[in-house]
């Protein structure tokens, strides 16, 4: 084989070679990650420093005028008055020291609530001077709830933010107690406009800075954006919506809980973490203020902040950016030329290949790499084009034998359908609908809804002159298995009729048991088929009002509309493992009462928001609801609930619902 003397390898390392050693590779990817890691540091530093300083911004005003509110609340002028408030010389005394406060007070004004009058006293520079209460508070105003809740706190203060409905005000409230020895009293304080509060302690002339206030639950007090305030927050109105938490991704929130409890061990340090915020990735600067219960947040967003000059990293990066572009383009050109001009024709020769065309030209010519390429590539075309007739001759052969026999399948399975289909009408013929119709007319109705095309239940009707034998079948399985368990049991229960007659369900139970136990024993069955039969029966004698009942783990239903009754079939079905005994139960014959007869198909039906059966619970309430109503629209109805309730769920069982009213006096 011809050994080429300057090889595509050779070529390629030349030029990777070059092209590293002129781009300085390493050197750019070292500078990276310095520069990144002094931004890290100067941000970090930036944050802290940010958030020391925005800490003492807030704690020095507030911490100003709650010191004078705690003096107030701790006035023995304010204590006399208190004991006494219809006495003149105490009230006049009262008001002229609460002048001077109010003066002293940053926000001009001041407040004292009484706890035994619940009179609201306020004095400010936007109302009008007054010594009469602004209102009284109510418990079960929740507007007043900030008074109460504040009045049964253990701490002799609290700072809140919220709004005053009644005076049409919004500030930060700075509620101190009022005690009388141990009795809390009254509380006193006073207010700081919130607009001020914001412009002066939360708003910030800079880029990518975020201050927040949070109590020490995390509620907000303050932030830019005043929607997001918890207003009340400290004096039992928190709001969970209205939290830096909710702010943050779920999986963020624990971290920034470990936060606020390490600030609060360590008051007065700055705790920082990275975290979420309005999309975007911040750093957040926490400093706890024991004396406010407070914590001040800045969340700084390191890529918009202004907190590193990088103008000359931008110069050397356009720079570099500009020598890189000359290599890339001289080292493209050389690359083009050399190596991916020829890679191109094998390429074009690959598509004509894949498209059946092997007519192809390739450089089997070239003393390198890519000639010895070329020339594998034409054996290799050759040899497809070879396996490729192949290959169709054999995929022509299998297309025909697979047409035949999907020619085949479907006949054999239109012949499936067709014979369920037959089988269906068969099963209906045995049903006694005409039977019904003619005797029982408009005071009956009957569900029948096999899972498949046919099914495991039937009903029987027999009788005439006033005495009826009615009764619903489920048999164990479903389709065609189902459908052919029926034909026993219809023979047995005909059997059972013909021996015993109609008057009593249970015997014509015991007969048709004994009946189905002696076809089945004649046949070896595995243990796995279930043969199983519920029946339900119930005699009507229209002559003397009467009805007996019995069934074989099915039940007898009935209600007038405010009750619902149920007779209870035996244990055991018929054909069962073990031999059931059943019973006949008398009862009278109600004209005010509609009769209901079910397979469990029905009962068992899942649906509703969990995908749990239908059951009796819900079944006893359906009849309830409609057991006055035309058999019609019961039976409508009935179907309805049936459907709504399994919404998107499949059928799981065949149904039958057998209803009938039977009047004696008729």
């Amino acid at each position: 084989m011809h050994k080429p003397r300057f090889g595509l390898r050779a070529k390629s390392l030349l030029a990777l070679g070059v092209a590293c050693v002129l781009a300085l590779l390493p050197a750019v990817f070292v500078g990276i990650v310095a520069l990144d890691g002094v931004r890290e540091h100067f941000g970090e530093a930036y944050a802290r420093n940010l958030a020391m300083l925005k800490s003492q911004n807030v704690l020095a005003p507030v911490s100003r005028d709650l010191a004078l509110a705690m003096r107030f609340a701790d006035s023995e002028v304010v204590r006399q008055w208190m004991r006494a408030e219809d006495d003149a010389a105490r009230r006049e005394l009262f008001f002229r020291e609460a002048e001077g406060y109010r003066r002293a007070f940053r926000g001009r004004g001041y407040f004292l609530a009484r706890a035994d009058s619940l009179n609201y006293y306020l004095n400010d520079e936007v109302s009008d001077y007054s010594e009469r209460p602004r209102y009284t508070l109510a418990r079960d105003n929740a507007a007043d709830a900030w008074f109460f809740n504040s009045l049964a706190m253990t701490e002799p203060y609290n700072i809140n933010v919220n709004p005053d409905v009644k005076l049409g005000v919004t500030r930060v409230w700075l509620n101190v107690l009022v005690r009388d020895g141990e009795r809390a009293v009254a509380l006193a304080g006073t207010g700081l406009d919130l607009s001020e509060f914001l412009r002066d302690f939360v708003s910030t002339r800079e880029t990518g800075v975020t201050p927040i206030i949070l109590d020490s639950g995390g509620a907000i007090q303050a932030h830019p954006d005043a929607s997001l305030i918890s207003f009340g927050s400290t004096t039992g109105a928190r709001d969970a919506t209205r939290t830096l938490a909710a702010l943050l991704p779920e999986d963020e929130r624990p971290a920034l809980r470990r936060a606020m409890e390490a600030g609060r061990a360590e008051p007065g340090s700055v705790v920082t973490l990275r975290a979420s915020l309005d999309g975007r990735e911040q750093l957040l600067a926490l400093v706890y203020m024991p004396e406010l219960q407070w914590y001040t947040v800045m969340a700084v967003d390191l890529n918009a902040a202004r907190y590193f000059d990088g103008g000359w990293v931008r110069i050397a990066m356009v720079t570099l950016l500009l020598v890189v572009a000359l290599l890339f383009v001289g080292v493209g050109y050389a690359v083009d030329k050399v190596v991916l001009n020829p890679l191109r024709d094998m390429r074009r020769s690959t598509s004509a290949i894949a498209a059946g065309d092997f007519d192809i030209v390739l450089p089997t010519e070239r003393g390198d790499e890519i000639g010895e390429l070329a020339r594998a590539f034409r054996q290799m075309a050759d040899r497809v084009q070879a396996q490729t007739r192949e290959l169709e001759s054999k995929v022509s052969e299998r297309t025909v034998e697979l047409e035949q026999r999907n020619r085949e399948m479907t006949l054999a399975h239109k012949q499936i359908n067709d014979s369920i289909d037959y089988a269906s009408l068969i099963q209906r013929t045995f049903l006694p609908d005409r039977q019904m119709r003619e005797i029982l007319g408009e005071d009956h109705f009957v569900l029948w809804r096999p899972r498949d095309v046919v099914g495991g239940d039937f009903y029987v009707f027999r009788g005439g002159d006033g005495r009826f034998l009615i009764g619903v079948v489920d048999c164990a399985g479903h389709g065609v298995p189902g459908a052919l368990m029926t034909m026993l049991a219809r023979s047995a229960i005909d059997q059972a009729i013909a021996e015993v007659g109609l008057t009593s369900p249970a015997a014509v139970l015991a007969h048709a048991d004994r009946v189905l136990r002696r076809l089945l024993d004649d046949r070896e069955l595995p243990r796995a088929i279930a043969t199983n039969v519920d029946v339900g029966l119930a005699y009507v004698d229209t002559r003397v009002g009467g009805l007996r009942y019995a069934g074989a783990k099915i039940s007898l239903y009935w209600s007038d509309g405010e009750r619902v009754e149920e007779i209870k079939g035996g244990r055991r079905a018929l054909a069962d493992r073990r031999v059931g005994e059943y019973e006949d139960i008398e009862c009278s014959l109600d004209p005010r009462c509609t009769y209901y007869l079910t397979t469990d198909g029905f009962l068992d039906q899942a649906g509703g928001e969990h995908g749990f059966g239908l059951g009796n619970r819900r079944f006893a309430e359906l009849l309830r609801e409609q057991a006055r109503r035309p058999m019609a629209q019961q039976a409508q109805a009935l179907v309805q609930a049936l459907d709504a309730y399994r919404g998107a769920l499949p059928q799981r069982d065949d149904i039958t619902l057998l209803s009938f009213r039977f009047d004696p006096r008729g």
